[in-house]
């Protein structure tokens, strides 16, 4: 173990990438100071940390900007790869990790930190797939470079935002039943983003002479159609059929898989082609360096839990952070856990989050808006289509749940965990946010937020209102598109009646 604890002067290439944007926090958190290289430095604002961190404009394919962006560092992260930037990427990967090498090594870096891909014992590397055979030549780049080398090799990894594990995620929810190829049988050593952070801060302080790869996973090793039965468990899904056949190239199984999920072709083919290899540990020595927690990494059930603690505690972010038709993020004021979304995060990331934006300018103050909105429900109504609301009450009624009949307790007033009808309070700030949770019995998690506003602009009042829907298996998502039709009636109704109903009480008091 290497004893020297003084803070050391971090880069951080890829910061706007999964592992990288997740890692600045936690190298922040052991007392270092960091330096990030991005292509678009104005990714990274909306980060917590973005004002603790120096961001420098650079690319690790342009000599420059490496070379100043390495000047003065102790530690460089290289977390970048060309993964979905065409059949191109493994000369691309080749060029830039060269030049990276070479560039450390002028620099007086000290050491250099990489994260690859796990591969197969035995297996020949021209029989790899060009994904894992270009992380295994990136990690051999940078060990000959002259700068000791940690070269990091993972094989899935669980937490919201990796594509490893968003692709399991939207297979396993949106697939009840499959005919999967047979890579679902081959069996993998999936590892907690958690764990890979620890590790990746912890190799910042190895010993000099160590320049060498270490598998990294987590204590279960199994199949990936057993890490797709164990999401469902996890997730609360009903058990899944999945019945794999020998055929499926990986070219099909990937125009499948991009069917299926949002995740992008061109990211899913490699990692497709990846799964058909068996990745599972071979060592464990980086343990001499890094200890183990106490307990152990984190099991493949509980990084689950943590990657899909988020949406399921509703943490998710208000009105103004989401733009019409957008998936809502997790507040950029808070830091939150690894697991977590962050903002820099691809759309398809995160799980599906339906919404329904409403937005309205209001001729009225923001206090007669705010009166009408904290007015909402019981006998006051829901200013739009009562027959709806009441067959919406009914129906839940019909399966056991509470309908409409819990009214409110206060006609005038809310407070946080008050009932009305078949949502309950959630949130209030008192003249701007109401957010309410649906009781009601869904296949998924709903809110209704409405949210009173000035417009910076002219400084009028504006009226914001959306609906949320995070679905749980193949039936939520076919309940939210079966309803979403009358969406325009029900919410676009709620959203012009409350602001007709504010503007009439401002003329009926002026």
């Amino acid at each position: 173990m290497a004893t020297d604890s003084r803070a050391l002067r971090c880069l951080v290439t890829g910061a706007t990438g999964y592992i990288g944007g997740r890692l600045v926090p936690e190298l922040l958190a052991a007392g270092h100071s960091v330096r990030c290289l991005a292509r678009s430095p104005g990714k990274l604002r909306d980060h917590p940390w973005a004002g603790r961190v120096e961001v420098v404009r650079g690319d690790v394919t342009d000599g420059d900007s490496v070379r100043a962006a390495l000047e003065g560092m102790d530690v460089a992260y290289y977390l970048v790869h060309a993964l979905g930037s065409g059949s191109g990427f493994e000369e691309a990967d080749r060029r830039a990790a060269g030049l990276f090498g070479e560039a450390a090594r002028a620099a007086g870096v000290r050491r250099i930190v990489y994260l690859g891909g796990l591969t197969p014992e035995g297996v020949p590397e021209r029989e790899l797939s060009p994904h894992l055979r270009s992380r295994a030549e990136v990690g051999r780049i940078l060990m000959a470079s002259g700068v000791p080398t940690a070269a990091l090799r993972a094989a899935v990894v669980i937490g919201s935002g990796s594509a490893s594990f968003e692709m399991l995620r939207y297979l396993t929810e949106r697939l009840p039943a499959m005919v999967t190829p047979s890579w679902v049988s081959t069996r993998t050593q999936p590892i907690a983003v958690r764990d890979v952070l620890r590790l990746l801060v912890g190799c910042a302080r190895l010993p000099d002479d160590v320049n060498r790869t270490f598998d990294i996973g987590g204590p279960d090793v199994l199949t990936y159609e057993g890490m797709m039965r164990r999401y469902a468990a996890v997730a609360g899904l009903p058990k899944r059929v999945i019945v794999p056949v020998p055929v499926l190239s990986p070219r099909l199984s990937s125009l499948w898989v991009g069917l299926v999920t949002p995740v992008p072709g061109a990211v899913a083919r490699p990692l497709v082609e990846s799964l058909r290899h068996e990745v599972v540990c071979a060592e464990h020595d980086l343990a001499r360096y890094v200890p183990d927690p106490p307990g152990g990494p984190l099991g493949l059930d509980q990084a689950l839990r943590l990657a899909l603690t988020r949406i399921r505690d509703a943490d998710v972010a208000p009105l103004p952070q989401t733009p019409s038709g957008g998936t809502p993020r997790t507040s950029a004021s808070a830091p939150g856990a690894p697991s977590d979304p962050l903002p820099t995060d691809p759309d398809w990331a995160g799980g599906s989050l339906y919404t329904d934006h409403r937005e309205r300018a209001v001729d009225a103050s923001p206090e007669a808006l705010w009166r009408v909105v904290e007015a909402i429900g019981g006998e006051n109504g829901w200013y739009s289509s009562p027959w709806a609301w009441a067959l919406r009450g009914w129906l839940d009624r019909l399966v056991g749940g509470a309908g409409l009949r819990r009214g409110r307790r206060d006609a005038a007033r809310l407070r946080v965990g008050d009932c009305l009808g078949f949502w309950r309070v959630e949130e209030i700030d008192p003249g701007r946010l109401l957010r309410l949770r649906a009781e009601m019995r869904l296949p998924g998690l709903a809110w209704l937020e409405l949210r009173v506003d000035r417009d910076p602009a002219g400084g009028g009042t504006v009226f914001r209102q959306q609906a949320l829907f995070h679905p749980r298996g193949l039936a939520g998502h076919l309940y939210w598109w079966g309803v979403s039709p009358f969406h325009a009636m029900v919410f676009g109704g709620m959203a012009r009646n409350i602001a007709a109903e504010a503007e009439a009480s401002a003329v009926r008091t002026s």
